[in-house]
């Protein structure tokens, strides 16, 4: 659905980090892509980890969560997301979500909040996820946030390239976090970086994501770390993908209005996000199928599609409904449960070639003929 999109330009990247020796964590190419990363969103600081999980973790710790407080987080998302909230020793607290999109619902945060106050207990950040590429309100998010005096950790994971009422995805609450995971918009294979403002708290994520160690000649250690800074190698590819992810993000818009233009005709099916896309990154395209309506359901077009060795899948499976995390509270009304009852998300990358695209075109054409 969305392979890696790369190519020549960072095969010599990584082969010109290579030759200047600097093949351990840290290096020059490690320095540049935080530089030229936080530069384009926007902000003072950027610090390259090891994942966007780790960037999670670290800011977590960095705003000082640990065990006994409460995170209050998106339920419509990854389970990284809340596997780093449990990291801390927290209790992640789950949000539903706004049906149009996806993302945190603000009343739905606001109405936690207050009741968590009431109740006497501590909230010491909120999480909210950007969707499948498209930004939180963080207008409401960061006002409800401000009210209730609760730090924001923003995860962009997915959002690399998007905005919100002009202002980049990646820039807001205290600090944000992206992924440079394998199937993002732009990959360094693995990795993730934290970004902020804060001087400060930049440091600290740096200070405990190389083992914590203290500024002398032996090894000093103070605090409990972790090993979690990004390899030289990997940033070199970043800073080339970095380069190139204008036109990448273009590709995957094409992609979306391809989608746009195959099921304008067909009752019962939508594009998931598609109102107000002009501000996404369109990293993944997700249709919303009404069964009572189709008379079929996007697990009958997934298992078409799978017989031509094409790769789709359902939405994510809401935090609260997983295994792994159902023990855990929250505020739910069942929007996110729907999203993923009806959702399925197609072919999006833009590494796809025409052959490819029209492919899927062709074996989506196939279904809703036959239908």
């Amino acid at each position: 659905m969305s392979s890696p999109d790369v190519g020549q330009l960072e095969e010599e990247a990584v082969v010109a980090a290579m030759r200047s020796g600097w093949i351990a964590p840290l290096g020059p190419d490690v320095d540049a892509f935080e530089r030229e990363l936080a530069a384009r969103i926007g902000v003072a600081h950027g610090v390259a980890l090891s994942s966007g999980t780790a960037a999670l973790h670290l800011g977590l710790l960095t705003l000082g969560v640990g065990p006994g407080d409460v995170v209050l987080t998106s339920t419509m998302t990854f389970a990284a997301t809340t596997n780093a909230i449990v990291y801390t020793g927290a209790e992640p607290y789950f949000i539903d979500a706004d049906p149009a999109t996806g993302n945190m619902d603000p009343d739905l945060l606001r109405r936690a909040l207050a009741s968590l106050r009431e109740d006497g207990e501590t909230v010491a950040a909120i999480v909210p996820v950007d969707l499948l590429g498209k930004a939180v309100d963080y207008t409401s998010i960061m006002a409800v946030a401000d009210e209730f005096g609760v730090p924001v950790l923003a995860d962009a994971a997915e959002s690399l390239g998007a905005s919100h009422r002009g202002r980049a995805a990646g820039s807001f609450g205290a600090a944000s976090i992206v992924s440079f995971n394998g199937n993002k918009i732009m990959t360094t294979s693995g990795g993730g970086m934290l970004l902020t403002d804060d001087a400060a708290f930049a440091q600290h994520v740096r200070y405990l994501a190389t083992q914590a160690r203290q500024p002398v000649v032996h090894y000093e250690h103070t605090d409990v770390g972790f090993n979690y800074r990004m390899s030289n190698l990997l940033a070199a590819l970043g800073r080339a993908q970095l380069s190139r992810l204008d036109a990448m993000i273009a590709k995957r818009r094409e992609m979306r209005e391809m989608y746009k233009q195959l099921f304008s005709e067909v009752d019962g099916v939508e594009v998931f996000g598609a109102e107000g896309d002009d501000a996404d990154n369109v990293w993944l395209t997700s249709i919303l199928v009404d069964t009572a309506v189709t008379g079929w359901g996007g697990g009958e077009l997934a298992s078409a599609l799978a017989t031509d060795d094409i790769e789709s899948r359902p939405l994510w499976k809401p935090m609260h409904k997983q295994p792994a995390f159902e023990k855990y509270r929250g505020v739910i009304n069942g929007a996110s449960e729907r999203l993923f009852e009806r959702g399925l998300t197609l072919p999006s990358g833009s590494a796809l070639t025409e052959e490819q695209r029209q492919r899927v075109t062709d074996a989506v054409g196939a279904f809703l003929g036959g239908r």
